[in-house]
C-alpha cells in the first residue's frame, strides 16, 4: 500500500483545460485505434492458444504456474508473470481469448498516459503531448498494443523502470527502488532483451550512490536497494524453483546464449558500430513513421539533434540542468539499447523493441519543447508542421486501413466444425501451415468439452483415436496431409483421407487408418 500511495503522490501535477482537452482527445484517438474490432484485429495463432489453454487451466484446475512462454531462440523460458496478468481478464470475458487482449490494450492506453506524464516531468507540458500524440498514433504500437502476448506489457513497465531510475537519481526518492524491483521484474518476464536495462539501472544507481555520499543518506538508499531486490526476487521466485526442479535448465540456456556467441550476440562492442545507424533507421522507420523507410531515415537526424544541445555546441538554446539529466537518462536508455541490437546477429523483430518504444518519442517531445522555449514563433513554425506530418503518415498507413484477419473468429469457427464433425467420437488434432501450431484450434476445442486427445508416443493405444482431423492453412497442392512431416500426423501412422472440407477458407481434412 505504501508503494501504491507513493506513485499515487507523485502523480499530482498542475493542468490547465487546454492541456487536459488536447489529452483526451489524444487517449480517446489511441483509445479507438487499439479498441475498435479489436476481436476482428487481434492476432491468435498458435502462442496465443498456448497461453490461454495454460490460464484456462489455472482458472479451472487451480493449478500454480512457476514457468512462462518460451522464447523463440535458445530454448529458454520467461517468468510466469504475464499469464497471472492475463487470468482476470480472461475469467472476467468468460474464458474468451479476446479478454486479455482488451487488458493488454487498456495498458497500452495507460502507457500513453504515462508516456505523457513523464514527458511532461522531464521537459515541460509541451513535451508531455508532443510524445504521447506520436506514440498514441505509432503503427507498430498499436499492432502490439491489441493483442494477447508477453512482450506486449513491456512498453508500459519498460517506462516505469526509468521513470523509477529518475526518481531515485533525480529526485532522491530512495522509495521508488521498490517499485524499481517489480517493474523491472515484469519488464524481464516479458522478455529477456530486457537486460538491456540492466546497464541504465546500475550506471544510475553509482551516480545515485554517490550523490547520497554527499547528502548523507547512503544508508537509506543502500536500505530500500535491499528492498528491491527483496521485491525483484520475490516476483523472480518462481522460475527459479522450476529451474530448480528441472536441474536448472533454463540457467543453462541463458548462459549458454551469452557465452556461446557464434550465431546469438558478439562479445565486442564496437562490433556494434557499422550497424547503430542502419539499426537507428529501422528504428525510426518501425516506430514513428509506420514503417515507411524513406521518412524513417529523415527522422534520424530529428533524434540527434538532442544530443548537440547537451554537449552545447549551440548557446541558442539554453537547458536547465534538469532537462539535460533528462536527456542524458534517455540517451543512455536509446544508446545502450542500440549498442545491444548492434551485437545481436541474427533478426530484429519489431517486438524486440518494446524494452525502449517510448524513447524516441520522449526525446522529439523534448526537441520540441526546447525549440518552443527558445523562440515561441520560430519553434512553433517548426515543430508544428513536423508532428502534423508525423501524425498524418501514422494515421494514412493505420493497421485499421487493412481489413481485419479474423484470425479469433476463424480460429473458433473451423474448431466447433470440428466438434461437429467428430461425432461426440475421441479424435486426433494436427495443423499444416507455415507459421502456426494447433494450440489456437485446441483451446476452443477444449473449451467446448469436445474428446480431443493429444497422441503421446509413450501411450500410442490410449492416445491414437481411430480419426485426425488436420487443418491445412497452405493452398491446397501443398497439403498432401496423409504425407504431412507433422508429428501428429505421423504419430498417427497410415491413413487416408475420408472426406475433406473448407470451413472459412481453410481446407479440413479427416483422416482415418488404413490397414
Amino acid at each position: 500500500m505504501a508503494e501504491i500511495k507513493l506513485i499515487i503522490n507523485n502523480l499530482k501535477f498542475k493542468i490547465n483545460n487546454k492541456e487536459l482537452l488536447t489529452l483526451g482527445l489524444i487517449l480517446a484517438v489511441g483509445a479507438l485505434l487499439r479498441l475498435y474490432r479489436i476481436s476482428d484485429y487481434m492476432t491468435f495463432l498458435g502462442d496465443e492458444g498456448r497461453d490461454v489453454i495454460v490460464v484456462r487451466r489455472l482458472l479451472l484446475f487451480a493449478d500454480p504456474i512457476l514457468v512462462g512462454p518460451g522464447t523463440s531462440i535458445g530454448n529458454m523460458y520467461l517468468g510466469p508473470i504475464y499469464y497471472y496478468f492475463m487470468a482476470p481478464w480472461l475469467w472476467l470475458a468468460n474464458f474468451n481469448p479476446v479478454g486479455p487482449a482488451i487488458g493488454v490494450a487498456l495498458l497500452g492506453i495507460l502507457t500513453i498516459w504515462f508516456v505523457w506524464h513523464v514527458g511532461k516531468q522531464f521537459f515541460g507540458p509541451i513535451a508531455g503531448l508532443v510524445a504521447a500524440a506520436l506514440y498514441a498514433v505509432a503503427h507498430t504500437i498499436i499492432i502490439y498494443s491489441r493483442s494477447s502476448w508477453n512482450p506486449n506489457i513491456m512498453p508500459f513497465f519498460a517506462l516505469l523502470t526509468m521513470y523509477c531510475v529518475w526518481q531515485i537519481w533525480q529526485e532522491r526518492k530512495y522509495k521508488w527502488m521498490i517499485v524499481l524491483g517489480f517493474a523491472f521484474a515484469f519488464v524481464l518476464q516479458s522478455h529477456y532483451l530486457g537486460l538491456l536495462l540492466a546497464p541504465v539501472i546500475g550506471l544510475f544507481w553509482v551516480l545515485t550512490f554517490i550523490n547520497s555520499k554527499k547528502s548523507g543518506n547512503t544508508k537509506y538508499l543502500i536500505l530500500n536497494t535491499i528492498y528491491s531486490t527483496a521485491a525483484f526476487a520475490l516476483l523472480m521466485s518462481p522460475l527459479v524453483i522450476f529451474d530448480a526442479r528441472h536441474d536448472w535448465r533454463n540457467f543453462e540456456a541463458v548462459k549458454k546464449f551469452f557465452l556461446e556467441r557464434q550465431t546469438t550476440v558478439s562479445a565486442r562492442p564496437w562490433n556494434a558500430i557499422p550497424n547503430l545507424l542502419p539499426i537507428l533507421n529501422k528504428i525510426n522507420s518501425r516506430l514513428i513513421t509506420a514503417k515507411q523507410d524513406d521518412w524513417g531515415m529523415w527522422v534520424t537526424p530529428l533524434l540527434l539533434a538532442p544530443v548537440i544541445f547537451i554537449i552545447g555546441l549551440t548557446k541558442k538554446i539554453k537547458l536547465a540542468s534538469r532537462q539535460k539529466n533528462a536527456y542524458l537518462l534517455i540517451f543512455c536508455w536509446f544508446g545502450l539499447a542500440l549498442l545491444g541490437m548492434g551485437l545481436y546477429k541474427q533478426e530484429i523483430y519489431d517486438h524486440y523493441y518494446g524494452f525502449f518504444f517510448a524513447a524516441p518519442f520522449l526525446l522529439i517531445g523534448g526537441l520540441a519543447q526546447s525549440l518552443i522555449n527558445s523562440s515561441r514563433i520560430r519553434g512553433i513554425s517548426l515543430v508544428v508542421p513536423v508532428v502534423f506530418l508525423l501524425i498524418l503518415i501514422n494515421l494514412l498507413n493505420s493497421p485499421l486501413a487493412s481489413p481485419p484477419a479474423m484470425q479469433l473468429k476463424r480460429t473458433q469457427d473451423i474448431a466447433l466444425e470440428i466438434i461437429k464433425l467428430s461425432n461426440n467420437q475421441p479424435f486426433n488434432l494436427a495443423v499444416i501451415a507455415e507459421r502456426n501450431y494447433d494450440d489456437a484450434y485446441q483451446y476452443f476445442i477444449e473449451n467446448a468439452g469436445a474428446k480431443l486427445v493429444d497422441i503421446d508416443p509413450q501411450r500410442a493405444d490410449e492416445t491414437i483415436t481411430q480419426q485426425l482431423f488436420v487443418v491445412c492453412e497452405m493452398e491446397e497442392a501443398k497439403c498432401d496431409p496423409t504425407h504431412s512431416p507433422k508429428a501428429e500426423v505421423a504419430g498417427f501412422g497410415w491413413s487416408a483421407i475420408a472426406d475433406q472440407w473448407r470451413v472459412s477458407g481453410t481446407l479440413v481434412y479427416k483422416l482415418v487408418h488404413t490397414q
